[in-house]
């Protein structure tokens, strides 16, 4: 394996997304041991929102990491916890960058705007979290 390691992204750690995770790896990924960004969304959609409705919004989404190349790494999943928390925040996406340029890139992107116009009216809330964390060794 080459010093440029795939590798798993932080939304494991939630554990709310152990199962129906989906990860699309690209090979620009961070090498070991450097910081990378990971910009994170929750969706609540709204209740009158059909599971194809909501299905678009996560296959426009999944597209994104063919389309924009500052994207380095990209995880999509659902709620899966048990505990009643959520708040009815259904749906959670990891997208990583390898700095704070590539974010920039990715939200001046013409395929995130419009992206955007497919999620805008479908969302009740989001949030959107972003950090800055090291690569596993």
């Amino acid at each position: 394996m080459s010093s440029r390691r795939m590798v798993l992204s932080w939304a494991t750690v939630l554990g709310v997304l152990a199962a129906g995770m989906t990860a699309v790896r690209v090979p620009a990924v961070a090498a070991e041991g450097q910081t990378v960004l990971r910009h994170v969304v929750m969706y609540k959609f709204k209740p009158e929102m059909t599971a194809a409705q909501v299905q678009e919004v996560v296959d426009a989404f999944k597209g994104l990491p063919g389309k924009i190349p500052t994207i380095v790494e990209f995880e999509a999943g659902t709620n899966v916890s048990e505990e009643g928390k959520s708040e009815g925040f259904t749906h959670l996406f990891v997208v990583t960058f390898r700095d704070k340029a590539g974010l920039k890139v990715y939200l001046d992107h013409p395929a995130h705007a419009d992206y955007v116009k497919v999620v805008k009216d479908r969302r009740e809330k989001v949030i959107v979290f972003d950090y800055v964390t090291e690569t596993k060794k």
